[in-house]
């Protein structure tokens, strides 16, 4: 994951891409112009930060339920650009009921085109593609959506900054992003989302997502970022499903041994390099 968020933080080969303090901003902020030209420029910022290419890294996917119940997975991820557009795989590694399960996604740069994505389920030696009709669902138990997997158009959303502060010592933007359409909020199941970016390397480091469906909100907080090669790579985040302040499940997502600039071939991202395995 990059840190990216637009509708909500994208979950990177990763990574790549929630307080009170944003329970008080959604209440006290007044509301301004839709699609102010500075939140767009800070966003299109975000959208355009390097994130790395060649990369691969190792990630830990802890679930929990609303009663503390833990179910832990490990996963290996790879991404490669094909510029402009990405290329991404992750694998589940353990337990024994998700082994082998793949993850290939295609995230493409024009906005007319739809993402493709493809999940492999070994057990029924299957691979599916995920529809649009789909990509608001739950990945893999996660708090995550399938949606969360790619960065959402910068065309297809209106930003407002609403305010300037400080998160964790550092200076952040608070930008607030709409979908501009129906579609949009069908595909991601998100009706809005208000975002901090810290101002030093344009990182969404915090977000609330108001879900459509279920009075729901997705709360996202980076808890851990480092400089990895240069690059900026979210390695411990959480994404948390509450019901007014019912916590209804949490996902936590850790990514280590990261590196970039990997002898990655463009034929592993195929449906046949998905079936094949890591």
């Amino acid at each position: 994951m990059s840190g990216r968020v637009h509708a909500a933080p994208r979950v990177r080969p990763l990574l790549a891409r929630v307080s009170l303090a944003i329970l008080l901003v959604t209440t006290a902020l007044p509301a301004l112009a839709a699609d102010d030209p500075k939140a767009r420029e800070i966003m299109t910022a975000v959208d355009e930060r390097d994130d790395g290419d060649n990369q691969t890294s190792n990630m830990q996917m802890v679930l929990i339920d609303k009663r503390g119940k833990q179910r832990v997975r490990e996963l290996r991820s790879f991404r490669k650009d094909r510029d402009p557009d990405e290329l991404s795989m992750m694998f589940f590694l353990s337990p024994a009921d998700v082994e082998d399960t793949g993850f290939l996604t295609y995230d493409f740069d024009d906005a007319d085109k739809d993402d493709d994505q493809w999940l492999y389920l070994p057990a029924l030696k299957k691979t599916k593609r995920i529809a649009s009709s789909d990509k608001s669902g739950s990945f893999m138990g996660s708090d995550f959506s399938y949606a969360d997997m790619t960065d959402r158009p910068l065309e297809n959303y209106e930003y407002e900054l609403l305010k300037e502060g400080e998160l964790d010592g550092h200076p952040v933007w608070i930008i607030q992003s709409t979908p501009i359409d129906e579609e949009e909020i069908d595909e991601t199941g998100y009706t809005k989302s208000i975002q901090f970016v810290r101002k030093d390397n344009h990182v969404v480091v915090q977000a609330k997502i108001w879900v459509k469906k279920g009075k729901r909100n997705k709360y996202m907080k980076v808890e851990e970022l480092e400089q990895i090669d240069g690059i900026w790579v979210p390695t411990v985040m959480t994404m948390t499903t509450k019901k007014g302040k019912q916590t209804l499940h949490k996902t936590i997502l850790t990514t280590s041994d990261v590196k970039f600039g990997q002898d990655l071939d463009y034929d592993m991202f195929s449906v046949r390099g998905l079936e094949t395995g890591p």
